[in-house]
């Protein structure tokens, strides 16, 4: 780790924070909480996937539905309009919804094959986007003079790298440059998300055995031809499995760093709570 103690945490003139874990536990809204503060600098690696390396295909997608539009047709062909995603930090939409979910194409479902596809492609870039947070690093002291630095990365990050594997090139290279901090959800958060997502379901990135595994499953227990399969269906199913796949994950990550609970999250407030709330982790740890 960066900081081998509590005091020298606190003591440190550029502090450098990854967090991780599932989505909803509040990484989006701790970093929206420190960059309000001041100080601290947000890097957001689903809007870097979105930006940098997948915003082409995310233009190209809305292009190739657009030219189905006999009027929007004519106005491509003559570069008469200009179609590209508005990806925030807050609305990543265009990221999940070129994503796509597996299934009946008349229920907004894709092709099986076109899906891991797409999966694979988002694997790269968050590979890339994760390698990135370094160079990120030093720009936003460099050219914004921010001291300290936060990295918000995606719910996902743990299917992307090896935990377990002290020679992982990208857990090697996180760890090197910023301390790891896992939020902790408990049994009523899982449970909570999982409502969550079923009235909601959206697009997620996973390993692709994972993926080939539960579309295997799902088909065979449903009965279900691939081009039938209802895609908020397959993805509400998926969902609850995933979360536990992911869970020794995550915890074999936080071997890496620190954790926090999403209790502890939510009870920052700026940005001295949140130096508060790393002490308290940093000299717990085993």
């Amino acid at each position: 780790m960066i900081y081998a103690s509590a005091t020298e945490w606190r003591a440190a003139s550029h502090k450098r924070v990854l967090v991780f874990g599932m989505s909803g536990l509040g990484k989006t809204w701790l970093a929206s909480t420190l960059r309000a503060a001041g100080g601290w600098f947000h890097y957001s690696v689903d809007y870097r996937i979105g930006t940098r390396y997948m915003g082409e295909f995310i233009s190209d997608n809305f292009k190739r539905e657009a030219m189905k539009v006999p009027f929007l047709r004519e106005l491509l062909l003559t570069d008469s309009v200009f179609i590209t995603s508005n990806i925030t930090f807050d609305n990543l939409a265009p990221l999940s919804t070129y994503l796509g979910k597996p299934g009946d194409p008349a229920k907004g479902g894709v092709p099986f094959d076109e899906y891991m596809r797409r999966q694979a492609q988002h694997r790269e870039a968050e590979i890339a986007s994760l390698l990135d947070t370094t160079r990120f690093i030093d720009r936003a002291q460099d050219i914004y003079g921010y001291p300290h630095f936060l990295c918000d990365s995606g719910g996902s990050i743990c299917e992307v790298v090896d935990p377990w594997n002290k020679s992982d090139p990208v857990m090697r290279e996180l760890s090197r440059h910023s301390l790891l901090v896992w939020i902790k959800g408990s049994d009523a958060h899982t449970e909570e998300l999982i409502r969550r997502f079923d009235r909601a379901p959206k697009p997620m990135y996973y390993q692709p055995h994972f993926l080939e595994r539960m579309w295997g499953e799902y088909r065979m227990q449903t009965g279900t031809a691939p081009q039938d399969v209802d895609p908020d269906a397959f993805v509400r199913w998926t969902y609850a499995r995933a979360l536990a796949h992911r869970q020794p994950r995550y915890a074999a990550m936080a071997e890496w760093g620190v954790t926090v609970t999403a209790e502890e999250v939510a009870q920052v407030r700026d940005a001295a709570g949140f130096d508060d709330l790393i002490a308290t982790a940093i000299e717990r740890r085993p």
